[in-house]
């Protein structure tokens, strides 16, 4: 079927086949990243007194497992925050005089938020700003002092999928030379083959959940390193399916939350 025939089925479909396209992207993007990691080092050679990742939507509940992930693995601060708490809040990086790294994410590199959060880090902070994105000719990546990016995993579908993973890979890489972890980095070239075997081994299960219309209510929980990503999950349930959808940390959701637990309710840790 074609997408004039059929636009909503069409972009079903393409969703699908970027989320199977997945490792055929890490893969490259790995490849291209590479050329990169001299100068990666060298902004990472600075000293900074916090690193924070900012984004939106998505790319926010991006930016906290980034932040978790970075700090884990370099020891250095590191936060992750909506992009508008930036832009409206300049003060939540409290002393004019430390000396932060901005790392801003966004898939498209226009995001309203982002660019305004960009705008007003730089004229607290200084020019210090990275940026992960997957077109590299926008106004986000202008006003950076080094792009990422990640062209290959550019999406049709509104909602984000290769995009999220990707970009994520790439603040692990980040990550990963921050802390000058070479395991770590030679780790993540194993991903691509990794994805592929998961997404065959577990297409029968997703199908299974996907058609069980008797669950109405999903619980994502994560902690430390996977809060984020829990709360990523979340969000694509609810972009994807209409299905009410929260996400907490594991044992938070002992503390009131765990009384909407009923008969239709199915819980992801």
């Amino acid at each position: 079927m074609t997408d004039t025939e059929t636009p909503t089925a069409s972009r079903g479909q393409s969703t699908y086949r970027e989320i199977l396209s997945q490792p055929e992207v890490w893969e490259r993007t790995l490849t291209d990243t590479r050329a990169r990691w001299e100068a990666i080092r060298s902004l990472l050679s600075q000293r900074f007194d916090e690193v924070l990742f900012v984004g939106c939507g998505s790319t926010y509940y991006l930016s906290l497992a980034a932040a978790a992930l970075f700090q884990h693995m370099t020891g250095r601060c590191a936060r992750g925050l909506p992009s508008s708490e930036l832009w409206f809040y300049p003060d939540v990086i409290p002393n004019a005089h430390k000396r932060p790294l901005l790392v801003a994410v966004s898939r498209s590199g226009t995001t309203t938020e982002t660019v305004r959060a960009i705008e007003a880090f730089k004229e607290r902070h200084g020019s210090h700003v990275l940026a992960i994105t997957c077109d590299p000719q926008t106004p986000m990546a202008e006003a950076a002092s080094l792009v990422l990016d990640a062209p290959a995993a550019q999406e049709r579908s509104i909602t984000q999928t290769r995009s999220f993973a990707t970009m994520y890979l790439l603040t692990q890489v980040l990550a990963g030379l921050a802390a000058g972890d070479h395991a770590y980095l030679d780790q993540l070239t194993r991903l691509p083959e990794a994805g592929r075997g998961l997404m065959e081994e577990y297409a029968g299960v997703a199908e299974q959940v996907g058609t069980d219309f008797h669950i109405e209510r999903m619980f994502f929980l994560g902690s430390g390193l996977y809060y984020g990503l829990a709360c990523e999950a979340m969000l694509k349930m609810k972009e994807m399916s209409l299905t009410h959808a929260e996400a907490f940390h594991f044992m938070e959701f002992r503390h009131g939350p765990k009384s909407m637990v009923n008969e239709q309710t199915l819980i992801i840790g």
